[in-house]
């Protein structure tokens, strides 16, 4: 049995297929749904999201959002998704730098810029943690195979 599972983010969908297990980074901690879960609605933390299926896990950032779970269906709307496999590491370095090097100055800066450049933050230093856990780890094991 499996559970349908949808992420979509403010401009795509991310992801759209059956899973056997789904773990979502909630505001109430880690959270994992197998199918014929109960209802639910919660609000989503920077995190990663997790989707197996088959014995394969696939790897998904988010960046805040909500979560609907139905008995037979998990869906997530994003503010900012992506796989694993988007990620481009470089990208993300050279992002957080930029966003450290603006918070450190301590530059005059009203509260939404303030707010932009601690969500890039954020953002990158997800990416790139997802990066070494997930994308490193599964080099590995692939070589020790």
């Amino acid at each position: 049995m499996t559970i349908r599972c949808e992420i979509i983010s403010q401009d795509r969908i991310v992801y759209q297929g059956d899973a056997d297990l789904v773990i979502l980074p909630t505001v109430g901690g880690q959270l994992g749904i197998l199918p014929n879960h109960s209802p639910l609605l919660t609000k989503l933390e920077y995190g990663i999201i997790r989707v197996r299926q088959d014995g394969e896990e696939m790897i998904f950032t988010v960046a805040g959002g909500i979560v609907e779970v139905q008995p037979d269906q998990v869906t997530v709307l994003a503010d900012a998704a992506e796989r694993l496999e988007e990620i481009d590491e470089q990208r993300a370095e050279a992002a957080k730098s930029r966003a450290q090097e603006l918070l450190n100055r301590g530059i005059d800066q009203d509260r939404d810029q303030y707010m932009a450049i601690w969500a890039a933050l954020r953002r990158s230093t997800l990416r790139l943690e997802a990066v070494r856990r997930y994308r490193e780890g599964k080099e590995l094991r692939k070589k020790g195979s």
